[in-house]
């Protein structure tokens, strides 16, 4: 195997970005502004969903 010539790695950062945002989430609980826990809510809303497809992206159709 040459390098950069690997398995796609696509699966894991979809995982990881899946699992950030649990954490994000739970940050965004503890934050009294409205606006800033609002956005971070979003944000991991937007991580979540691209893990998810970057996850389930490599399935044998």
């Amino acid at each position: 195997m040459t390098r950069g010539d690997h398995r796609r790695p696509h699966p894991f950062y979809g995982v990881a970005l899946s699992a950030a945002a649990l954490p994000s989430c739970w940050a965004a609980s503890l934050i009294t502004a409205t606006w800033l826990a609002a956005s971070i809510y979003v944000g991991a809303a937007c991580a979540a969903a691209v893990g998810f497809v970057m996850t389930l992206r490599d399935l044998p159709t």
